[in-house]
């Protein structure tokens, strides 16, 4: 029997992705019509173990599913420095946090140099940041603007519109969403888009909103295997952080006083299923919310051109290793959740473990737009893998350095370098410490090998990696001033 022949629209929409997929690998400029949308989805804190599509034990995100589902989820993607301000400034920038000038949130952010909303303006986008911005100064490169004032509020918010501080009713994560699509459906439909949604939720202190503040309520949500960990491995930076879920949750973090007669462990798991109920509650209308967009690109018959991406500006701790924020360099703040979808070029459902940052993002924006990433950028475009493409020369380590001490949660300046398997972390400042840890054996990071003589030529050898990487990304040595106090919450 002959083969069924295709419609000309069939034909048409094959040719059209197979000559997408084929401009993105040549970086070649796309005309006005053909660049992808991109619209970037990023909430505050949002661990990927509270995330289905990361294999969640506690929680369920069906509209983030859909993402992933729809596209690639990366495995391994990280941030540099994890805190909200610096993790903001080295996505717009592409650049480590000591170039960029924004190493703790006490900083301000130099709106004059270089950023992607710039250059992808440069290119013929309409560009736009709605929701979460922390960074200080009012936002450069974009066509329009809406800002809530630092942190922002969860309920009735005041939110900076080009400039103009205006009070809105109604829950943030709702607000940010419905100026979003707002701004979609007014804009210069003539050109690509390129719109930074950004969340608050669920940063602290997890306020939810009335449709899921009773989520949960019949439940105990499993505690980590670490939660009681001891850091009997680990230096003094484990050992004296103030962000322990038994010690340094507030009355306003739990909403309630702890009842009387609760101590020991009784009283910390009190605390954390207060904490974390909370948590996922936000992180339940981040989810609807990211879900409205979805089917508002449907709906506007926008998905197909649009790159979806969902992130977080870094991490966070579920009660891991018994504490709750983020900024050390262990496994569950360092990584970030990354989906991406784009029907023209991702396939559906596929999975990759290579390692990104987010340095990287800028580089991969630009060159989805056709364009060159920019010679002092220390991020590349991870284009190829979305293509399910490894470079032979792709990265096999990455560097991290946080500067915010001393300073709330009392977490020491560290730096360190990951590969895929080891990682190495230097605590300096006031200590002198190292800590090394074996991934594949021990991924819980539990078991510190710095002293073990069986790791000493891997020690030698991340040493000499980490000093390429401070040598190569030209990382001065840290004379920062202290923080200001309570800045980096």
């Amino acid at each position: 029997m002959a083969e069924k022949q295709m419609t000309r629209r069939e034909m048409v929409g094959t040719l059209g992705g197979l000559a997408l997929a084929a401009a993105f690998g040549r970086r070649a400029a796309l005309a006005a019509d053909t660049k992808p949308n991109i619209l970037f989805i990023m909430s505050d804190d949002h661990a990927s173990h509270a995330m289905s599509c990361y294999g969640s034990r506690i929680n369920k995100t069906p509209n983030l599913d859909r993402i992933a589902t729809g596209g690639m989820r990366f495995e391994n993607c990280f941030c540099g420095n994890s805190i909200c301000g610096p993790s903001r400034a080295a996505i717009l920038t592409g650049k480590h946090s000591h170039a960029n000038g924004f190493r703790t949130n006490g900083d301000r952010f130099d709106g004059s140099q270089q950023t992607l909303p710039k250059l992808l303006k440069a290119a013929g986008y309409q560009t736009a940041i709605i929701g979460k911005w922390h960074l200080v100064t009012d936002p450069t490169g974009f066509d329009y603007w809406n800002i809530l004032p630092g942190q922002g509020a969860y309920h009735d918010p005041m939110f900076i519109e080009m400039g103009e501080r205006k009070k809105h009713q109604g829950y943030v994560t709702d607000l940010i969403t419905d100026f979003s699509m707002d701004w979609l459906r007014k804009r210069d439909k003539s050109k690509p888009f390129f719109l930074m949604c950004h969340h608050k939720a669920p940063h602290r202190n997890w306020q939810p909103d009335a449709k899921h503040a009773k989520l949960y309520e019949d439940a105990d949500i499993p505690e980590p295997p670490t939660f009681n960990d001891d850091y009997k491995t680990r230096g003094t930076a484990a050992r004296t952080t103030t962000m322990t879920i038994e010690n340094h949750l507030t009355k306003s973090d739990v909403k309630a006083d702890v009842p009387a007669g609760l101590t020991g462990s009784a009283r910390k798991s009190w605390l954390y299923q207060r904490y974390i109920k909370d948590y996922l509650r936000c992180v339940a209308s981040v989810d609807d919310n990211v879900g409205r967009l979805l089917d508002f690109l449907d709906k506007e018959g926008l998905a197909q051109d649009t790159i979806v991406v969902y992130t977080s500006d870094q991490g966070f701790y579920l009660g891991d290793h018994g504490w709750y924020d983020k900024r050390f360099m262990y496994e569950e703040s360092l990584r970030m959740p990354f989906i991406i979808r784009y029907p023209r070029a991702i396939k559906p459902g596929t999975v990759n473990r290579d390692l990104v940052q987010n340095i990287d993002f800028a580089p991969l924006f630009l060159d989805a737009a056709g364009q060159p990433t920019p010679a002092d950028m220390h991020g590349r475009s991870f284009l190829p893998l979305l293509r399910g493409e490894t470079p032979k020369d792709w990265r096999a380590s990455l560097y991290y350095h946080y500067y915010e001490y001393p300073a709330v949660h009392s977490v020491k300046r560290h730096y360190g370098v990951r590969t895929q398997r080891h990682k190495l972390i230097h605590f300096y400042h006031d200590v002198d410490e190292w800590e090394l840890y074996d991934l594949e054996k021990d991924p819980r990071e539990l078991n510190n090998v710095y002293a073990d003589p069986a790791y000493a030529d891997t020690v030698k050898e991340l040493k000499a990696e980490l000093e390429r990487l401070r040598a190569h990304f030209k990382v001065p040595e840290d004379k920062l001033p202290p923080p200001k106090a309570g800045k980096g919450k």
